[in-house]
């Protein structure tokens, strides 16, 4: 090559490192991108549909013809497939205990009570009427067994014994209860004690009472005790007290495993049931049944109908990739996205729903924490939104240093020149 040539192949070579590598000293980060403005500033992209089979309307059931309100919810997705005067507002009897079990859940998650912690019941808690497991003052139990007798016994003292040791005071205790009931949208709901004696505004709707048990379900280990049909309380002391489930439907409906009945004379009979089988699991509220039969025969029929007509399809497995994204300044250009738990729906048998899935991605800047949230996943059926799930980041990406990003690219440009 003539040396008039290598000098136009140098001038060539240094003008594209020029173009290359120059820019990435007057290179100013972006900032990131704040949650608010997530749907000005985010990507939107269809992942999959499929048609519908059927588009026939669901028809009309004639369920809990005595109860005064009732809802029957599938609890994976929360879905409602049957309802009846749902939202009204009604006394709730020992319902109320669901909440009150919900919050001592969520503390011994949050690790301010484990289940071996001892519990004293004070004088005020042991003056309780009503369903009791006969707590004397003074006396201390495990958080286990006080659980055990709310689940099965409806004990109203042992509520008010946990109320107590929790928040200091029982009025304290029922603020945090409504304060979770707003967090829960229950938007029919006030308590005025955590156990559900008879109290002037105090009271609840059939769907409320279903998303408290939802989110009680959200802690499984619940139904270690709301499942057992008779067991022994204070079992190797002068004064053991044998204990039987309320919800006599955990001995006689196959996979029923909780999960609270109430009765007062002006609630009448309710009951919030759940269960699991045919991988699904139902819950059925029923609220003012004017007898125990009925109200069991009625939630009965309402789990043989869901079960019978329903199916749970499968879209991704908690924790599987759903796509692979374009990372700003980062040590990889790329990451792998992921659904944050598992995502399905709950559909007619035998008919295959519209099914749109949507993957709205916001602008990706490093540095990006494993199980961060980078975007979210809008599950549509027949048109309408019924669920979204948060999508994290399925590893780290550090942030590039601006040596680590020079380097990248002189390597870049030495592979091109070499190609």
């Amino acid at each position: 090559m003539s040396e008039k040539k290598q000098q136009l192949s140098g001038v060539k070579k240094l003008a594209v490192f020029s173009c290359l590598v120059l820019p990435i000293f007057s290179f100013v980060e972006p900032p990131l991108i704040q949650a608010s403005s997530l749907s000005q500033s985010a990507s939107t992209y269809h992942v999959q549909k499929e048609k519908s089979s059927s588009n026939d309307d669901h028809q009309e059931i004639q369920l809990a013809a005595h109860a005064r309100s009732a809802v029957l919810m599938e609890a994976s997705t929360g879905k409602i497939l049957f309802a009846k005067d749902e939202h009204e507002r009604l006394p709730m009897a020992s319902i109320t205990k669901i909440m009150t079990m919900l919050l001592i859940m969520e503390a011994i998650d949050n690790g301010k009570l484990k289940l071996t912690d001892k519990v004293k019941a004070s004088e005020y808690a042991a003056s309780m009427g009503g369903s009791q497991i006969f707590l004397e003052p003074g006396e201390e139990m495990t958080v286990s067994d006080m659980l055990k007798g709310i689940a099965m016994a409806s004990a109203n003292d042992a509520c008010v014994a946990m109320a107590e040791h929790l928040c200091g005071t029982s009025d304290a205790f029922v603020q945090k209860m409504n304060e979770r009931a707003s967090q829960l949208g229950m938007k029919d709901t006030h308590f005025v004690n955590c156990n559900g004696l008879p109290a002037e505004n105090h009271y609840s709707s059939a769907y409320d009472i279903a998303l408290m048990s939802r989110a009680l379900l959200n802690h499984p280990e619940i139904t270690k005790w709301t499942s057992v049909y008779s067991d022994y309380l204070r079992k190797d002391s002068a004064k053991p007290l044998w204990l039987v489930n309320t919800n006599k439907l955990v001995k006689f409906y196959e996979g029923m495993d909780g999960l609270k009945t109430g009765y007062t004379a002006e609630a009448k009979y309710c009951l919030s049931a759940t269960a699991k089988k045919q991988g699904l699991r139902m819950i059925a509220v029923v609220m003012g049944e004017p007898k125990t039969t009925i109200r069991n025969a009625e939630v009965t029929a309402m789990m043989n109908w869901g079960f019978s007509q329903y199916e749970y399809k499968a879209l991704h497995a908690a924790g599987s990739t759903i796509t692979q994204v374009d990372v700003k300044g980062g040590k990889e250009k790329k990451i792998n996205v992921m659904v944050s738990r598992a995502v399905g729906l709950v559909t007619e048998k035998g008919k295959r729903p519209d099914i749109d899935e949507k993957i709205i991605i916001q602008p990706l800047q490093a540095p990006i924490k494993k199980g961060q949230k980078v975007g979210e996943l809008v599950v549509e059926e027949n048109d309408h939104v019924v669920d979204k799930v948060a999508l994290v980041a399925a590893t780290s990406v550090e942030k590039a240093s601006l040596s680590y990003r020079l380097g990248r690219s002189l390597r870049s440009f030495f592979s091109f020149g070499q190609s």
